[in-house]
């Protein structure tokens, strides 16, 4: 049986989505770890602790465990993680050889990255990286990172074995700013559990959740921090041509901006006397989700970037028409037209021009949500661990690449 690491350093799969740094990722790396346990590999996810009285070794389930390693104080900020990397790395390393050894390291997020790098050398081994997002991609869409960040990056990338990316535009995105990697570019497309994420009938989700029937609701899924772009939703909401319209925040504040973030988020509301119609809800465990998804009309993803856009898909996958900023892997989820919206520049008029449609056509609405599940039906956690089995069994029989 292939033995699996799978470096999750600055968040834990075992965290509540939508709160902290939170989110996609964590859903992304349990999922997909329970998929390639569940086909016969052997994980162990490593994370950092993030409380005190954690257990160290928790079993998920059969073949597939996560390892809380102590790097530092537990309430580090993520921007000051980067000082306790070695401290991580030697973890990982300790546990590593205490427990028979590992045939492959995947490193996911650049903190996780510096990790999986040096221990590629330390311990001889093919290091895989999905780095979620990069940090001139990120500068593209207005959120720049620090210099140091894309210098680990840049070192990373040249010794990385295999590189995922979720769809065709994060490659050629990467193809564009960062050229051909010394290692391989795997496309490993995120999945969605079907099970929870269905079509189901609105007015009983809506009867679910306390919310009326007779005003349209438009979601939003995801952390208050600037980069998802709540604000472009606030403004939507207030060019809306049906003003019984309100506006469902699902999340919670994310980031050394969150808190900011959200107090300027109120402000807005207020500024555009909004009070009255947008209600927000703490974060939800993810299989809940599919109810918030299920009462709503529309789902708006306005983020600046994203590699690839796990809300949309969930949204897609319960028959709910996407209204998403074109950019990153929400191009490839959402078709223009067909199963929703893509806004190239994130104007809230655009926006909201769109979803005024969807909110005036039932019927062409319904037909819309229709075929986006349809399309969501493509993407599974097994077909994902199936292209990522395949990446480890090449990376394993094959050179390593050299460190440049």
């Amino acid at each position: 049986m292939k033995r699996v690491s799978i470096l999750s350093m600055h968040t834990s799969p075992l965290a509540q989505p939508g709160i902290g740094d939170g989110g996609g990722m964590n859903v992304y790396v349990r999922e997909l770890v329970s998929a390639l346990a569940h086909a016969g590999l052997d994980c162990t996810t490593y994370t950092r602790a993030w409380r005190p009285g954690l257990p160290q070794v928790v079993g998920v389930e059969p073949n597939h465990r996560v390892v809380h390693i102590e790097a530092g104080d537990y309430d580090l900020p993520k921007n000051d993680l980067v000082s306790v990397v070695d401290s991580f790395a030697d973890g990982v390393r300790d546990h590593i050889a205490a427990s028979g050894g590992t045939d492959v390291l995947h490193g996911n997020y650049w903190l996780s990255g510096i990790a999986g790098h040096r221990l590629k050398h330390e311990l001889d081994l093919p290091l895989v990286m999905t780095f979620h997002t990069f940090a001139r991609v990120k500068a593209q869409g207005g959120d720049p990172e620090p210099i140091s960040r894309e210098n680990a990056e840049s070192s990373i990338i040249g010794c990385t074995d295999a590189i995922c990316v979720s769809c065709t535009e994060e490659e050629r995105q990467f193809r564009s700013l960062y050229g051909a990697p010394a290692g391989s570019i795997e496309i490993v497309a995120p999945g969605v559990e079907h099970a929870f994420f269905a079509p189901g009938e609105r007015r009983g989700a809506r009867h679910a959740l306390r919310l009326a029937n007779d005003a349209p609701v438009m979601l939003f899924v995801g952390r208050i921090q600037p980069l998802k772009g709540l604000d472009v939703a606030v403004e939507t909401l207030a060019r809306l041509a049906d003003r019984r319209a309100r506006l469902l925040v699902v999340g919670g504040a994310s980031g050394n901006e969150g808190e900011s973030e959200f107090q300027r988020i109120r402000s807005l509301i207020e500024a555009h006397g909004l009070a009255d119609r947008v209600d927000f809800v703490e974060p939800q465990a993810h299989h809940i989700l599919s109810t918030y998804y299920r009462a709503a009309d529309v789902v708006i993803v306005p983020s600046r970037s994203e590699s690839f856009g796990l809300v949309a898909l969930e949204a897609a996958a319960c028959g709910v028409p996407v209204v998403a900023s074109g950019v990153g892997g929400l191009i490839t989820i959402v078709d223009d037209g067909v199963t929703g919206h893509l806004v190239a520049d994130r104007s809230p008029d655009v926006f909201a021009q769109h979803i005024d449609r969807i909110l005036a056509n039932p019927i062409e609405a319904a037909v819309m949500g229709a075929r986006a599940a349809e399309k969501a039906r493509r993407y599974t956690w097994n077909f994902a661990a199936a292209r990522l089995r395949r990446v480890y069994a090449d990376v394993t029989s094959r050179d390593r690449v050299v460190c440049r």
